[in-house]
C-alpha cells in the first residue's frame, strides 16, 4: 500500500475567500504574487478550487500550476469546507525558476503587439521605397491617398520624423521609434520599422507601421450634425470605442497565445475570457451603430443583382468553425443552385450571418441547421431552419422587437440582431418572417425581389 504524500503546509480562508493564515511556502508565494496576508487569494487556480469547495460544500483535491515573476510552481492541493470558509492542505510542492524570455521571443512579442495596434501598415523595398500601403484609420485617409499615389518613392517623402531633416532616407535604426505628426490627425504617432532579409537586415525590404501614442478617444469627438444622430452611439463615436476595445482584445490574445513567454494555463484561460468578452462588446458596438443607421429616415441600401445560394454558402463558410465547435452540422445550398435576387450583398450577408449564427446557438449538440432557397419568379426566398426549442405564438410575436432576448442571459447577445435584420430586409423591399412550433425548432425566411421580376418592371 502506497503511503499518502505528507502535508507540507496548511492554510485557511474565510467566507469571502480571503487567505487569513498560511504556512510556507504558500504564504511566500502568495505575497510575491501581489497578495496580502490576511487578504484575498490571488492565485487563479487556488481561487477556483477554494470557491467551489466552499459553495458546494465538497472536499476537492487536484494538482494546480501557477507562477509569479520569478518561478513556476506545481502542487497537490486539498481543500475542505470549514465553518464559513475552507481549509487548505498543500503536498508535493515543486518550484522551478522561470527562464527570462530570449531576445527573439521579446522581439516577436513586440512585433505582434505593434501589428495589432498599428493605424497604418506598409511594405517597403530595400531603399525604403513604398511598395504597398493600407490603413483603416479615418484620420490617416489623406496620408494613405498620397502614399498610394507615390508608390516607389521613399516613405519619408510623406511622413517627416521629428528632427530628421536629411533629404535621403536615414538608416532604418535611426528612424525606428521616431515620433511623427500627420496632417489631418490630431494624434501623434510612432514609427516602427521591421527589417526583412538575412544576413543583412533590410536586404529584402522593411515593414513600416505607424503606432498611435494615445487611443483615439483622446482626440476631440466631432459634433453630431443633427439631434437624431446625437441620441445614439453615433458614427463618430463608434470608432472612438472600437480602438480601445480592439486593443484589449489584441493584448488578451497576445497573452493567451503566450507570445510574451510561457504562461500557466489558468492565466491563459483568463486571457481567453477577456478576449471573448471584448469581442462581445465590439459586436454590441457594431449592433448599436447599425441600429442608428437603419433607424435613420435617410437610410437606403445599394441594390444589385445577387445570388442567394452564393451568399448562403459564404455565410456557412464564415460560421463553419463556430458550428463545428458546438457539434452542429450546416446543410447549405449546393454550388449548382442559383437563386437570383435584388439586394445589397453585404446587407444580405449580414442578415444571413445573424440567422445562421442564431440557429447554431440554439441547436442542440449534434443538431443540424438547414439553409434552403427558392423563387417563384416574383420573389426569392432563403430559409434558415434549426432543431432548437422553437418559439410559441407569444414569442414569435415579439422575436423581432428591439432588445428582445426572450429570456436569454449570459450569451453576450444584444437583442438587436433580428430587429436590425428585419429593418434591413424591409429597406431592400423584402421581408423577414418566422415560423415555429414549441419544441420543433424555428424557420426564419428572408424574402427579396427576384431578379427576373425587377427586370420586367418598367424603367
Amino acid at each position: 500500500m502506497v503511503a499518502p504524500t505528507p502535508i507540507i503546509a496548511r492554510a485557511r480562508t474565510d467566507l469571502h475567500d480571503r487567505l487569513v493564515e498560511a504556512d510556507e511556502p504558500l504564504a511566500g508565494f502568495h505575497l510575491r504574487s501581489g497578495g496580502e496576508l490576511p487578504g484575498p487569494l490571488v492565485t487563479p487556480a487556488l481561487i477556483e478550487l477554494v470557491r467551489k469547495a466552499r459553495v458546494y460544500k465538497l472536499r476537492l483535491a487536484r494538482a494546480i500550476r501557477a507562477q509569479d515573476e520569478s518561478e513556476q510552481i506545481t502542487a497537490w492541493v486539498e481543500v475542505e469546507p470549514e465553518g464559513e470558509g475552507a481549509s487548505i492542505a498543500i503536498a508535493d510542492w515543486q518550484a522551478e525558476a522561470l527562464n527570462p524570455p530570449t531576445q527573439s521571443e521579446t522581439s516577436h512579442a513586440r512585433l505582434a503587439l505593434v501589428r495589432h495596434v498599428a493605424g497604418l501598415g506598409a511594405r517597403l523595398g530595400p531603399s525604403q521605397e513604398l511598395l504597398t500601403v493600407e490603413s483603416e484609420a479615418e484620420d490617416l485617409s489623406d496620408l494613405v491617398a498620397r502614399m498610394q499615389e507615390g508608390i516607389g518613392k521613399p516613405w519619408t517623402d510623406f511622413i517627416a520624423p521629428a528632427g530628421k531633416t536629411h533629404r535621403k532616407p536615414l538608416h532604418w535604426r535611426m528612424l525606428d521609434g521616431a515620433s511623427v505628426e500627420i496632417a489631418g490627425s490630431e494624434r501623434r504617432w510612432n514609427v516602427a520599422l521591421v527589417p526583412l532579409g538575412k544576413p543583412q537586415p533590410g536586404s529584402a525590404g522593411f515593414e513600416l507601421y505607424l503606432v498611435p501614442q494615445q487611443a483615439a478617444q483622446e482626440a476631440p469627438p466631432k459634433t453630431p450634425t443633427d439631434a437624431k444622430r446625437s441620441n445614439g452611439i453615433g458614427r463618430d463615436i463608434a470608432p472612438v470605442l472600437r480602438q480601445p476595445v480592439s486593443r484589449i482584445i489584441a493584448n488578451a490574445e497576445t497573452i493567451r497565445t503566450q507570445l510574451a513567454g510561457p504562461l500557466a494555463d489558468e492565466y491563459s484561460n483568463y486571457a481567453a475570457d477577456i478576449a471573448s468578452a471584448g469581442e462581445h462588446l465590439l459586436a454590441l458596438i457594431d449592433d448599436l451603430t447599425t441600429l442608428e443607421l437603419v433607424e435613420d429616415d435617410r437610410f437606403v441600401t445599394a441594390p444589385d443583382k445577387i445570388d442567394l445560394a452564393d451568399v448562403a454558402q459564404r455565410a456557412v463558410g464564415i460560421l463553419g468553425v463556430r458550428a463545428g465547435e458546438r457539434g452542429v452540422s450546416l446543410d447549405a445550398p449546393k454550388s449548382a443552385d442559383s437563386v437570383p435576387a435584388i439586394g445589397e450583398f453585404r446587407r444580405v450577408l449580414q442578415v444571413l450571418l445573424n440567422l445562421v449564427g442564431n440557429a447554431i446557438r440554439h441547436s442542440p449538440q449534434g443538431g443540424h441547421v438547414w439553409i434552403r432557397t427558392e423563387h417563384d419568379g416574383k420573389r426569392a426566398r432563403i430559409t434558415v431552419a434549426d432543431q432548437g426549442d422553437g418559439l410559441d405564438e407569444a414569442e414569435q410575436a415579439k422575436v423581432f422587437n428591439k432588445f428582445e432576448r426572450l429570456g436569454r442571459s449570459g450569451d453576450g447577445g444584444s437583442g438587436l440582431g433580428l430587429y436590425i435584420s428585419k429593418r434591413l430586409a424591409e429597406a431592400m423591399d423584402g421581408a423577414l418572417t418566422v415560423e415555429s412550433d414549441k419544441g420543433k425548432g424555428a424557420r426564419f425566411t428572408l424574402e427579396l425581389p427576384s431578379f427576373e421580376e425587377r427586370r420586367k418592371q418598367p424603367r
